[in-house]
């Protein structure tokens, strides 16, 4: 490696992950963000002095971050403090029907059974272990490699046929493979949802999208502290590691000589010499020449026409009455493909949306359930998917109140009184989420899974341009707080194999 260091541009999970694995192996790594921390997505926002997870809530697949931190000669366990939920998640619907989801599938099949009768719950058996199967399939040739087609897929997962091509169901649509286990609508739409964790629609996205479910299964926790927490204790184990960090650092371009990337300019005109770059940020911001002309054709465009769900969020302090929360609520909506149609079709805010609610400061069984020692102020984060249209459509202020009434009528159906401090609101749309990642419209997952090649088409961590690498939530292998760990240690590994391979030549 040369003396100049490696720079990593943005400090979100994958760029973190990217720089500790560096780190560890002795390369001198700087870290340069444009905001005044670490954490990207996880940042949180304060209100009243309380910080509130506003971006990813569920931290799964625990162990990318054990293999991490071992490989760093660190212990997760040691250093973060997480707690394993029996109940993943609590769902109401408007009829007034409850279901539990819980971390033992006997216990989630006994509920099951009780709402819907024996034959869904044998099909939510049944579900789960095709779940299984098709994250097991795809774990080792698709979720770790670096850049996965239709045939090193084949090969590597040893599918020899059409019969072996059904276990990961990639030519049917999530939605109808769940009628097939499901008779009951509500859990189609219950299991159907796990499309939108990779911003996408049960409806359009494939099948194979069901291992989601199999990941929650196989463990949901909390990160004492919230999951902004989980990027401070990165950025220490890569600052003792030896990895710099650079804050209040804007407007980060990228410098190409001799055909390779070689320095980092800043809007103040200062340049970093750099041996290569990993640039942690939405892969359409490459494509749209903001991190510089000499790289826009680094990485292939990507449509917005393939643009992932944004969101409107309602971040607040509050309390609740009526309605048993656990840390974990989904409030469904009467018609779920209008509320997709509504986004992905008609490109407007559902007009009758499923509501996720984040009870922060409740454990799975709900700590604070409609009793008389029920805090005045807990944390809430409410989301509601919407179209990714913040570049060229700024909702109104008219908007966004019908949406924030419909959200809360939508709760309140359900037995759901939810008093919000109205003054500690903060409101996040498309819009500002276009803001804060520039190029994507508010697609807060990169691109949708809509059809089977779209696994494919997701940029891979290495770019056409000799020594820029990409990192996030944006490229393979998908969005998510482990998807893009995982990322950026693909991309570090890859940069590494490349120094090497380029010293010996």
């Amino acid at each position: 490696m040369s003396q100049s260091p490696v720079v990593v541009i943005g400090a979100g999970i994958g760029g973190l992950c990217a720089a500790i694995d560096l780190a560890a192996r002795g390369v001198d790594v700087l870290v340069i963000e444009r905001t005044s921390g670490p954490g990207g997505k996880l940042r949180p926002v304060t209100i009243a002095g309380q910080q509130l997870d506003a971006g990813p809530t569920v931290f799964t697949m625990k162990w990318v971050f054990d293999q991490l931190f071992a490989e760093a000669g660190a212990s997760f366990d040691g250093e973060v403090a997480t707690a394993p939920l029996d109940l993943l998640a609590r769902h109401a619907w408007p009829d007034g029907s409850r279901l539990d989801l819980h971390a033992d599938v006997e216990r989630s099949a006994d509920a099951i059974g009780q709402l819907a009768g024996a034959a869904d719950a044998r099909g939510f058996l049944a579900f789960c272990e095709r779940a299984r199967k098709i994250y097991a399939t795809l774990e080792v040739p698709f979720i770790r490699s670096e850049q996965p087609s239709p045939v090193s897929l084949a090969r590597g997962a040893g599918l020899g046929g059409l019969g072996d091509l059904w276990r990961i169901s990639p030519f049917t649509t999530m939605w109808r493979a769940l009628g097939e286990h499901f008779r009951d609508q509500r859990l189609r739409q219950l299991f159907g949802r796990y499309a939108t964790y990779n911003g996408s629609s049960p409806f359009i996205a494939p099948a194979t999208l069901m291992l989601i479910a199999h990941v929650e299964q196989a463990g949901v926790w909390s990160i004492d502290g919230g999951m902004h927490t989980l990027a401070s204790k990165l950025e220490a184990l890569a600052t003792r590691l030896g990895a710099r960090f650079r804050y209040g650092a804007a407007g980060a371009r990228v410098v190409v000589e001799a055909g390779r990337a070689a320095a980092v300019v800043l809007d103040d005109g200062e340049r970093i010499p750099c041996a290569a770059i990993i640039f942690n940020g939405d892969a359409a911001a490459v494509g749209a020449g903001l991190i510089g002309p000499e790289v826009q054709q680094g990485v292939p465009s990507i449509p917005a026409s393939t643009r992932s769900l944004s969101a409107v969020t309602f971040s607040f302090l509050g309390s609740a009455r009526g309605f048993p929360l656990s840390r974990h609520n989904v409030f469904f909506g009467p018609d779920y493909a209008r509320e997709f149609d509504d986004i992905f079709v008609r490109a407007r805010l559902p007009l009758a949306p499923t509501v996720y609610l984040c009870a922060q400061d409740r454990d799975a069984e709900g700590a604070h359930e409609d009793t008389s020692e029920a805090q005045a102020a807990e944390r809430f984060l409410c989301l509601v998917n919407a179209p990714a249209i913040g570049d060229r459509h700024a909702f109104t202020a008219t908007e966004i109140e019908q949406c924030r009434r419909t959200t809360f009528e939508a709760m309140h159906r359900a037995g759901l009184n939810l008093e919000p401090q109205h003054e500690t609101m903060v409101i996040r749309t498309p819009q500002s989420f276009e803001q804060s990642y520039p190029a994507t419209g508010g697609a807060l997952y990169g691109q949708a899974a809509h059809g089977w090649r779209a696994s494919f088409s997701r940029p891979a961590t290495q770019t056409r341009i000799k020594g820029l690498y990409l990192a996030g939530g944006s490229v393979h292998p998908g969005a998510g707080v482990p998807m893009a760990a995982l990322s950026g240690r693909i991309a570090a590994r890859r940069l590494l194999a490349d120094q090497t391979s380029r010293r010996r030549s």
